[in-house]
């Protein structure tokens, strides 16, 4: 597994080793003992989630409050996503700014979003499968988001806003200033 360190601190773009020949590929999707080898990071993953998504459904920018927070390794099985990362951590930094990775089923590449930050996707293809690992359970109210389209956060989107599918609650969530009371 070769690791690939982001710009913020803790998130880190993997990509698996991958045996192919004549019949197809093989890789392992998720070990532990690799995981924590390759980061420094002893994660306990609890629940695995699975997304179906058409071209240009964009998901987020969602995250789970204290005490529920959640680190998250996500991965694409089908199609392509552009992966979207926001610092949510009062006082860091990079508190507000975000990083894009694109994760798809040719590059195989995972990312891991730790704690702390917010997490957003749009599918660049259509039944695209996104599959993810969280180190805590989903608590529904303790569920929260951000505008996608918030000036404060800037996200650069490969695709004109007007084509987006969003979810009625991904069209009316808050926006930054409103929920860290800036």
């Amino acid at each position: 597994m070769k690791v690939i360190a982001q710009p913020f601190d803790g998130c880190f773009l993997l990509e698996p080793r991958v045996f192919e020949d004549e019949r197809g590929f093989f890789y392992e999707f998720y070990q532990k003992k690799k995981f924590r080898e390759a980061t420094g990071l002893d994660v306990d993953f609890v629940q695995d989630n699975m997304a179906g998504s058409r071209k240009y459904v964009f998901r987020g920018i969602h995250f789970q409050q204290k005490p529920y927070e959640q680190a998250k390794l996500v991965s694409v099985v089908r199609g392509s996503v552009m992966d979207f990362v926001v610092d949510l951590r009062p006082g860091s930094p990079t508190f507000g700014r975000w990083y894009a990775a694109e994760l798809n089923e040719e590059n195989r590449r995972q990312l891991f979003i730790p704690k702390g930050f917010g997490h957003a996707y749009l599918s660049l293809s259509g039944d695209t499968k996104v599959f993810y690992k969280t180190d805590e359970y989903y608590h529904p109210q303790y569920d929260a988001g951000i505008r996608f389209d918030d000036p404060e956060i800037g996200l650069k989107l490969p695709v004109e806003a007007e084509k987006l599918i969003l979810s009625e609650k991904d069209r009316n969530l808050p926006y930054l200033r409103e929920i860290f009371h800036l």
